[in-house]
């Protein structure tokens, strides 16, 4: 038999968390058909991976690409740093199904203008998607501020019964057309009126649909142990799994508080289904938030539509500049966004470490100057966190970014390398693996990610993009499983 692409004397690392075996990969079609030592194998092409690791290709969960998949198909962001699937629609906001006729709301204004919100249905936008043909595989949620734009004539209120059930309606059509199931951003000034009883009905039509509830958590400074009670509370009565989106202790004050949240999120796990997306930096990133506006972080203006000609700059020199306080310069910058340098370094490492915790980047591509995770997040932990630091051990950091997060977001056949998986593959030189974007030059294609291959087609190849883009829409098509994991939270993770 002739192969269509072999990989040889590659370091494969198969996504479970097992050590690495050398071994032999081909592919036919989109799919892996064989693994092994196959020295008289021959292939239509034929790459010699010289003992570099060989993994299932990154699968980022928590991303803002929504409309960028389509845009800017290519997705050089994503592809540079091996990730082959992106999850879209997270935070509460998404680009379906939302059609506007106004300005575009705030955090909605992050996925990009006006004009790119066409799409009234879920099917739409996943036709849409398709069509673009993007160089890495889709799935999207629902948001649940996007819900409320098409419902609503004022964020500033709970929802009321009617509207409520009109949400639910545009939420069942979604998740019946492919949805993956609902996000929400409760931080938020557009979504922070909704009460658990607005929540409460949507998210039981995810558990009712067999979807996934994520979270941007209600509080993440000084409430964020009541708000992770309210959020495994949502989805428990749900009957839903929940994953609680880029979990964090933020606010100076807050500090230290990791070892208390992961117990909360390790006490919830015996008993539900309940998982964590992080990033590897101490600093987020959205628009500028005057409830986040405090002395006691550095804050750096990314982009403002007021007064354009102060991006880039720290907050503190504007207000300087300007003779007025912290607070008053950020309401005449608005709209804008922001970096935050507002977590500590130990408590970050501490979530990103723990077995309940898969990686998703939270880049912001639509930001003229953005934070670095949106091109360097997956290879900083492998090489700065795994490599340099022995945080975790490389298996464990793999499997954080492909097994465990195409389970929890039931990517069928996704994130393994075994016989009949999909061919989604990242090639990467560990020696010189290395993260180049930095918070004054976050624009920079990491370093040592040889090769990407999704759905069975080299997609990118030592620098250089392929002209055959071959990622696809995944529509959900099964339950999402709520099947409770086992692990040990004090278990070794250094190699």
């Amino acid at each position: 038999m002739v192969y269509d692409l072999l990989i040889r004397n590659a370091n494969v690392l198969d996504g479970s968390g097992a050590a690495h075996f050398r071994a032999d990969v081909a592919i036919q079609g989109e799919r892996i058909c064989a693994i092994g030592d196959m020295p008289y194998a021959t292939a239509t092409t034929i790459i010699d991976a010289q003992e570099r690791h060989l993994a299932p290709g990154f699968i980022d969960v928590h991303t803002h690409d929504d409309t960028n998949v389509i845009r800017t198909p290519e997705m050089l962001p994503k592809l540079t740093q091996g990730i082959t699937t992106v999850v879209v629609g997270n935070c509460g906001i998404s680009a379906s199904p939302v059609t506007l006729t106004r300005e575009v709301p705030d955090p909605m204004n992050l996925l990009g203008k006006l004009e790119d919100f066409r799409y009234p249905s879920f099917s739409a936008y996943a036709n849409a998607v398709d069509a673009a043909a993007p160089s890495i595989n889709v799935a999207a949620l629902v948001g649940h501020t996007s819900l409320r734009s098409q419902v609503m004539d004022s964020f500033a209120r709970p929802a009321t019964a009617e509207e409520i059930a009109q949400m639910e309606v545009l939420l069942s059509q979604a998740l019946d057309e492919g949805a993956l199931g609902l996000s929400s951003g409760l931080a938020y000034r557009n979504a922070i009126h909704a009460p658990t009883t607005e929540m409460a009905p949507l998210v039981a039509a995810v558990g009712k649909s067999g979807g996934v509830y994520t979270t941007h958590l209600r509080d993440e400074f000084a409430g964020l142990l009541e708000a992770m009670d309210e959020a495994f509370s949502t989805a428990r009565n749900g009957q839903v799994p929940l994953v609680i989106s880029h979990l964090k202790c933020a606010g100076a004050g807050n500090w230290g508080g990791a070892g208390k949240a992961l117990s909360k999120l390790e006490s919830a796990a015996q008993y539900q289904h309940a998982h964590c997306d992080c990033y590897p930096y101490t600093a987020g990133s959205s628009t500028l938030d005057l409830g986040q506006v405090t002395d006691e972080i550095e804050i750096t203006i990314t982009w403002s539509t007021t007064h354009p000609e102060q991006a880039r700059r720290p907050l503190k020199e504007i207000a300087a500049e300007w003779g007025v306080s912290l607070l008053d310069a950020a309401k005449q910058l608005q709209p804008a966004g922001a970096v935050y340098h507002n977590m500590s370094e130990t408590d970050m490492q501490q979530v990103l470490a723990h077995p309940l915790s898969m990686i998703g980047s939270d880049g912001l591509p639509n930001d003229p100057h953005p934070h670095p995770r949106l091109w360097g997040a997956f290879p900083r932990v492998l090489a700065h966190y795994s490599r340099d630091l022995k945080l975790m051990s490389l298996a464990e950091a793999v499997r954080k970014m492909t097994s465990l997060s195409a389970a929890n977001f039931g990517l069928t056949d996704r994130g393994v390398i075994r016989i009949g998986a999909y061919a989604d593959l990242t090639l990467f030189d560990l020696t010189t693996l290395e993260d180049t974007a930095n918070y004054e030059t976050p624009i920079a294609a990491a370093k040592g990610i040889e090769m990407v291959i999704v759905n069975g087609k080299i997609a990118y190849h030592q620098g250089a993009i392929s002209d055959q883009r071959a990622g696809r829409m995944l529509r959900r098509t099964e339950r999402i499983s709520q099947s409770i994991p086992t692990f040990q939270p004090n278990q070794e993770q250094t190699p």
